[in-house]
């Protein structure tokens, strides 16, 4: 498991270059990356010039860590996520969250692309994670627990915060955006599912399901760090059309939902933000 120490040390690099404090934590997936370029008073630091921090190879997640601000709030921003199937250790996978939160975010948003396996599901709707299966195989809290980071058994029953669940229907009012709801099913890949697997994923309850997510919602809530997750439907699961599946393809919906992806985020970091702000006040 990863060490307060190098977190920390992590953490001191990356504020040198910061302007101000982050309240809100942000995490872009495959294709998502373009958000992070609107923010005010943008900095960009390559994950390369943070001590510990892994980079991600695959198409679609730049590898930067971006600050700047939505309106009056100060945002950390990571372009793009390391994931267990390229080999990083699962310590290394959340790494990136991990130090969002050291740097005081009091609030992460974590954003993915996904498969659509609920029958009403079509590519380029948005979904709110409203609850998790974790069938990784794989769990980031194995291991020796640090207790400076989080205790021991930490309960996942509010795993995706219920105000930051509210905030996000709320933004999406603001926005104007249809946000659809369900439980995202995470799978180790990096093979797409088959049309069995997509079949014993709907049976199970999932609505969608992606290879990120879980181990870095897991690893925030272990550090009593709120978070919330929103997927893109950049394709319709295995089975349920007659294409083969292909990454360029997820990659496509992502850029062409920008614009409602970009005001629905935009909106629930506004929100965020506020009720941080709120939190620290009181």
């Amino acid at each position: 498991m990863t060490t307060l120490p190098e977190l920390d040390e992590a953490a001191r690099v990356i504020r040198h270059h910061l302007p101000a404090r982050p309240s809100v934590g942000v995490v872009l997936g495959s294709g998502l990356g373009g958000w992070a370029d609107e923010l005010a008073d943008l900095v960009k630091l390559p994950y390369a010039d943070i001590p510990g921090m892994p980079r991600p190879a695959v198409a679609g997640h730049a590898g930067m860590l971006c600050a700047g601000r939505v309106g009056d709030v100060q945002v950390a921003c990571l372009q793009g996520r390391a994931h267990l199937y390229e080999g990083h250790a699962l310590a290394k996978a959340v790494f990136g969250v991990r130090v969002l939160a050291r740097l005081g975010c009091r609030a992460v948003l974590l954003t993915n692309a996904a498969g659509g396996i609920h029958h009403s599901f079509a590519a380029g709707d948005l979904m709110l994670i409203t609850d998790h299966l974790n069938l990784m195989g794989v769990n980031p809290l194995v291991g020796p627990n640090d207790e400076a980071l989080g205790k021991r058994f930490p309960d996942m029953t509010y795993a995706h915060d219920p105000r930051l669940l509210e905030l996000a229907r709320a933004a999406a009012n603001d926005a104007g955006v249809t946000l659809r709801e369900g439980v995202y099913a995470a799978l180790l890949g990096p093979t797409y599912e088959t049309p069995a697997e997509i079949r014993m994923l709907r049976t199970l309850g999932a609505d969608a399901v992606g290879m990120s997510t879980v181990p870095e919602i897991i690893a925030l809530r272990h550090m009593g760090v709120p978070a919330a997750a929103i997927s893109c439907i950049t394709n319709l699961a295995a089975g349920l059309t007659q294409r083969e599946l292909d990454h360029a393809e997820v990659e496509e919906t992502a850029r062409a939902s920008r614009a409602r992806f970009s005001a629905l985020l935009s909106a629930w970091v506004r929100r965020a933000g506020e009720g941080a702000a709120a939190g620290s006040a009181s």
